[in-house]
């Protein structure tokens, strides 16, 4: 009897001591007022990662830590704009086109915590798919509209400072302004991205709006417990990123793993470019930074300047581009 007493009483103090620990486990994921999961804060998403697996390690999933401190040191003396030589060209760029000195760049010096060798994790292979023909056919077009710039319609949405490099959706990482904020209200997220300056304003809601196309898509979430699922479509134009149509799907899934660092995952649907879908995932890491101003061409006197440039080739007999005249080129237009 009295050992069942002393037992009980144990118990009842064991009980008294983990009952705070599991509350707190409960609740560990801090709440906004309106009782959401608080992803809000300031953050950076650069990395070295690249979003597809370069060829040199497509027999490598990941890196271990003496292989990723060698991959680390190799891209950033490759990716290393003051160490190109101006008349040979290096790291995409052509001879003659160094673009800015390494100082303005901020791609990141590190890979991704688990040392994957892409961001990109389905397909296995690490590499997006290529695209169908549909998908072909519709950026040849695209690329020889930009190639012909017969106006400002016909440049890049980057070049006229609409949307593009790395803002999304979805967000991947870049040379530059690889930051973002979250704000939270009871119906709306807002996700402002420095590069561009995108703020996109995201309802808590099931249903799209069709009546007024953006360029960054019609964005509407929802909670699945402690993850904000966001599905993006109804794009304004048949040419976003990295050649997407206008019938694409965007779906983004962002949860917090820690204290500092929230997880973003994407899926990329587009049966009008692709014959399957691709899907990447990276860390948002707290930066004690704030997003700055995104200037875009000082009032976009730069797209004066490359059509400019363009129509004095052509009266050389050159291409735009400064290549022998041809009916058709190449041109990279980083979207």
């Amino acid at each position: 009897m009295r050992n069942r007493a002393l037992n009980k009483l144990a118990l009842a103090l064991v009980s008294l001591l983990v009952s705070p620990l599991l509350l707190g486990q409960a609740g560990s994921v801090a709440k906004t007022e309106f009782g959401h999961p608080d992803l809000q804060g300031t953050y950076t998403f650069r990395t070295i990662t690249p979003l597809n697996r370069p060829r040199e390690l497509e027999h490598l999933e990941t890196l271990t830590p003496e292989q990723a401190a060698e991959w680390e040191e190799f891209e950033l003396r490759r990716q290393n704009r003051d160490l190109i030589i101006d008349s040979v060209g290096g790291a995409g760029y052509p001879p003659g086109v160094i673009s800015y000195n390494n100082f303005w760049y901020e791609r990141g010096e590190n890979t991704v915590a688990d040392r994957r060798t892409s961001l990109i994790y389905d397909p296995p292979n690490g590499r997006a798919p290529r695209p169908n023909l549909v998908g072909s056919e519709r950026r040849s077009e695209y690329g020889q509209m930009v190639f012909e710039s017969a106006g400002p319609e016909g440049r890049t949405t980057v070049d006229r400072c609409l949307v593009g490099f790395v803002a999304g959706p979805p967000m991947i990482p870049g040379s530059y302004n690889n930051n973002m904020q979250i704000v939270q209200t009871k119906d709306h997220v807002m996700i402002l991205n420095e590069m561009v300056h995108t703020a996109r304003i995201i309802r808590l809601d099931s249903e799209h709006n069709t009546k007024q196309l953006k360029w960054e898509g019609d964005s509407v979430a929802h909670w699945e417990e402690d993850t904000l699922v966001i599905n993006t479509q109804n794009w304004y134009h048949d040419y976003n990123l990295r050649g997407m149509s206008k019938e694409a799907t965007v779906e983004e899934r962002i949860r917090r793993l820690d204290d500092t660092t929230l997880e973003y995952d994407f899926t990329v649907t587009d049966p009008l470019s692709w014959d399957e879908s691709w899907s990447a995932r990276f860390p948002l890491r707290e930066s004690t930074d704030p997003i700055y101003e995104y200037a875009c061409h000082e009032g976009n006197h730069g797209l004066v300047g490359i059509l400019a440039g363009w129509r004095y080739q052509e009266s050389l007999g050159n291409n735009g581009d400064g290549s022998p005249l041809s009916a058709t080129g190449v041109v990279d237009t980083e979207e």
